[in-house]
């Protein structure tokens, strides 16, 4: 029988943070409720999650700073959860790493779909991580979605880059987006348009989401002499190919 993924609940409501945990539960979730941000570090590195639930708004620590730690080591899903619904918020939490941010009150069986969604994304990426680094070098075989130039390799199947040589933690929304771009190459997208492609509906409005993702791209996936992210100004984003 396969070990059941565990969910890290970071909640200083202890009755969100129990509703929350039956629910998953339910769900075949292994769950561990924390109460604090200092407890919540602690209960990451020896609970070892799948996929954390934080709160915002903690006594001592709070979520930002507790996900800001956690990305130093960690590419693991995590999905923000905050009474705050401000752009600013929302923004914030994604620049510093968030997979997903959920505004409270929340529906239960939501939450539920949001955690699996993000779980069945992530979860190929750090088994073929696991796998190419044991290997040593490059997966020479790409199967599924992708798509290859010079030095890149981007597969939106099993969600893993390898980039010279080298497979890239990369969030799934980040992936998707450089996906997306890369699949159009040198097709000029607003940033509007992406929203609604990458995000959905429940995002349109916020642009500024846009632009931290293609910001942590660019930090991880620097502009190639045959390729690029490119900023074009007052309109968008496109992947940039050189000779096309």
């Amino acid at each position: 029988m396969a070990a059941k993924q565990k969910i890290l609940i970071v909640d200083d409501d202890t009755n969100i943070a129990e509703l929350i945990s039956l629910y998953l539960t339910k769900e075949c979730f292994e769950t561990m409720m924390v109460e604090d941000g200092e407890e919540a570090i602690r209960a990451f590195e020896e609970f070892r999650p799948n996929l954390i639930l934080l709160d915002l708004m903690l006594p001592g620590i709070d979520g930002y700073e507790v996900c800001r730690t956690v990305r130093k080591t960690s590419s693991v899903p995590i999905i923000m959860l905050s009474a705050k619904g401000e752009i600013f918020d929302k923004v914030l939490g994604l620049e510093l790493g968030a997979d997903d941010y959920m505004i409270k009150p929340f529906d239960s069986k939501e939450l539920v779909a949001r955690v699996k969604a993000v779980l069945r994304r992530f979860q190929p990426t750090a088994e073929t991580a696991a796998t190419a680094s044991s290997a040593g070098n490059m997966p020479n075989a790409q199967t599924g979605e992708y798509v290859e130039y010079p030095d890149l390799a981007i597969n939106q199947t099993n969600y893993t880059v390898v980039y010279e040589g080298q497979v890239v933690d990369m969030p799934p929304k980040e992936l998707e987006l450089l996906y997306f771009l890369a699949v159009h190459p040198n097709q000029v997208f607003t940033r509007e348009q992406l929203l609604d492609h990458i995000w959905g509906y429940e995002y349109v409005g916020d642009t500024r989401t846009v632009d931290v993702h293609v910001k942590r791209l660019r930090e991880k996936i620097k502009d190639h002499a045959k390729w690029s992210i490119a900023t074009v100004w007052g309109v968008g984003y496109k992947f940039e190919v050189k000779g096309r």
